[in-house]
């Protein structure tokens, strides 16, 4: 007799293979700070110690319609990475170190090859940053989701000590604007450059990307950048940091910035990637809606005093990701305001 929830469009059998497989996946990022059987019903790390008011950093995210394209590409792994760097750039801006992600992955039809390929691509990223896959939830949702199509999204716990946590209540006029290059579109504003790449241009997952030398997948699954390794070293110096995000620089920045404060970005003090450039001119977007929707080519700004910028871009420099002074903050009331010289 056939099984009724199979009939419906849920497969115990196929969660159960890809539990199987991803729990291997799972091992793998086990830390001296996790605790507990994988596979429980809750997932637990300790605090690390040494510290004397440990504060705890949650944040959660996904990878937005990002995931379309790796489903057209057939590439998997690489949307599990983003999620990971981009989760620990949201707390890393607080100035915490990360110790245990859980995800969540949401389909239509549960395959377990794609729903390995994605954990694999968290795992890479956990062990990366010496943190635990504490858990997760694969979720097979047929009416939800049209066949071949999945969400992504995990929860990130980071800890900070309480007097080095970062809020940007430090950030005063007179203060400068440090831009961390991006690797692209990093995880958004992925439905406006899906519409202009597919559909303007008439491009597919194998096409080059016009100006590039790359083709679409290359272009559009590069993986979501984690700054840890250059802001780490000198997590002290900063005032504030921001992750450029959705909203653009304007709309991450002025997050960080106290009420008696502005931040004037100097526009030309970097160039576009090719990939901002050809998704302009190709969709005719404003200049203005381009800096609301996408990096531009910085995924990350500190906002520091200037006698700290030395040690700031060495920092950088020495694992290989540029930066640029792109601004400063002067008195004023809270906004981000844009300088074309």
């Amino acid at each position: 007799m056939t099984e009724r929830y199979a009939a419906v469009g849920v497969r115990l059998d196929a969660a159960e293979e890809a539990k199987r497989r991803i729990a291997e996946l799972v091992r793998s990022t086990r830390t001296p700070l996790a605790l507990g059987e994988i596979g429980a019903f809750g997932g637990m790390v300790r605090v690390p110690p040494g510290y004397e008011r440990p504060v705890l950093v949650l944040s959660t995210d996904g990878v937005g319609t990002k995931v379309l394209v790796a489903a057209r590409a057939g590439i998997h792994d690489t949307v599990g990475e983003d999620l990971v760097n981009h989760c620990v750039n949201d707390i890393l801006v607080h100035g915490a170190r990360p110790i245990a992600l859980l995800d969540y992955i949401a389909t239509g039809k549960l395959e377990p090859d794609v729903a390995a390929s994605l954990v694999a691509g968290i795992a890479r990223g956990c062990r990366a940053h010496d943190m635990t896959l504490a858990g997760g939830e694969t979720a097979e949702l047929p009416d939800l989701y049209q066949p071949g199509q999945y969400d992504l999204a995990g929860t990130i716990v980071g800890v900070v000590e309480e007097g080095a946590a970062l809020h940007g209540d430090r950030v005063r006029p007179g203060d400068v604007l440090i831009g961390y290059a991006s690797n692209g579109l990093h995880t958004n504003g992925y439905t406006l450059a899906r519409q202009i790449v597919f559909d303007t241009l008439g491009l597919d997952i194998g096409h080059e990307f016009p100006e590039t030398g790359q083709s679409v997948a290359q272009v559009l699954l590069a993986v979501h950048r984690s700054y840890a390794t250059a802001v780490t070293p000198v997590i002290s110096r900063p005032h504030a940091l921001a992750h450029i995000t959705g909203g653009g620089i304007a709309g991450n920045v002025v997050r960080v910035l106290p009420p008696d404060c502005e931040a004037v970005i100097d526009a030309r003090a970097w160039r576009w990637p090719a990939v901002f450039r050809v998704l302009m001119r190709a969709g005719r977007v404003s200049l203005g809606e381009m800096r609301r929707v996408f990096n531009l080519g910085v995924g990350m700004i500190a906002i520091a005093g200037r006698d700290d910028v030395e040690a700031i871009t060495a920092a950088a420099r020495r694992v290989q990701v540029e930066t640029w002074l792109v601004g400063e903050v002067r008195a004023g009331t809270r906004a981000v305001k844009f300088a074309e010289r």
